[in-house]
């Protein structure tokens, strides 16, 4: 009998430790869930952050292209309002103003020069487009990359 008591005893124990043990696992395994917890949620806000930056330098790029591209049809004549007040009349009345050749020679070369600096403007705000959109691009590309390693990493 004290035997079988022995052995209760033993077994309870036994039992106990391993209670322990399991709570302990239990604790520390909440504790890492926590930890992840607060790490996924640091980098769904980092996430958000630079998401928001991004639609915000995407929203001023298509402000600023749409702008260009009034500026554009402006320049160009296309807009409306242009083609009506300035038709072929009106310009060649302003160039039947020009007493001379000379005159003529410099309202041209002022043209010219005026179309060449647009010309130029136009490249780099092209140009600087296409940067910006490359970015955007590889910034997005790198914001996947960074949260699909972090959901394998889970």
């Amino acid at each position: 009998m004290v035997e079988n008591a022995n052995q209760t005893t033993a077994l309870t124990q036994q039992w106990l430790t391993e209670i322990q043990t399991l709570k302990q696992q239990l604790i520390e395994l909440q504790q890492d869930r926590d930890a992840a917890w607060e790490s996924a949620q640091k980098w769904r806000q980092l996430y958000n952050k630079e998401a928001e930056q991004r639609r915000t330098d995407a929203q001023l790029s298509q402000q600023a292209m749409a702008s260009l591209k009034a500026d554009l049809h402006k320049l160009q004549g296309i807009e409306a309002g242009t083609l009506a007040a300035t038709p072929v009349t009106a310009i060649q009345e302003e160039i039947a103003q020009l007493q001379s050749v000379e005159e003529l020679q410099t309202k041209l070369i002022t043209a010219i020069q005026e179309r060449d600096r647009l010309l130029q403007a136009l490249k780099i705000e092209q140009e600087n487009h296409t940067q910006t959109r490359k970015s955007l691009t590889t910034a997005l590309g790198d914001a996947i990359d960074s949260l699909t390693r972090e959901r394998a990493g889970r």
